[in-house]
């Protein structure tokens, strides 16, 4: 089995979850090939945030979506149309949570695999 984060990046965000307010939000596209099959999932955890150096997620405000799942292999022209639905889709995840993700304001730069 191999698991590549196609995407990852930390943005500012608001939610509260648990009853504790987070601040920021960890958003991730993550590729897991394993015996001919390909995987692609979303995923999106808020976290707090409360120090401009504190990148400590917690696991308690996440959810993810699988977008695909098939025979094959990693495509770059497929991963392409998936990171053009990143908002789109990582803004319904966010709802689960009553969250907002501010897409404008990167806390790093966006790294991609």
């Amino acid at each position: 089995m191999k698991v590549v984060d196609v995407f990852m990046c930390y943005y500012e965000a608001d939610c509260v979850a648990n009853e504790r307010p987070r601040h920021a939000a960890k958003v991730s596209l993550t590729c897991t090939t394993d015996a001919g099959t390909v995987d692609y999932v979303w995923a999106v955890s808020f976290f707090p945030h409360d120090a401009e150096d504190d990148f400590a997620v917690s696991y308690d405000a996440e959810t993810s979506r699988s977008i695909y799942n098939a025979k094959g292999r990693r495509a770059k022209k497929r991963e392409g149309e998936f990171l053009e639905q990143r908002e789109s889709i990582c803004d319904e995840l966010a709802e689960e949570f009553k969250g907002k993700i501010f897409w404008d304001k990167p806390l790093i730069e966006a790294r991609l695999g």
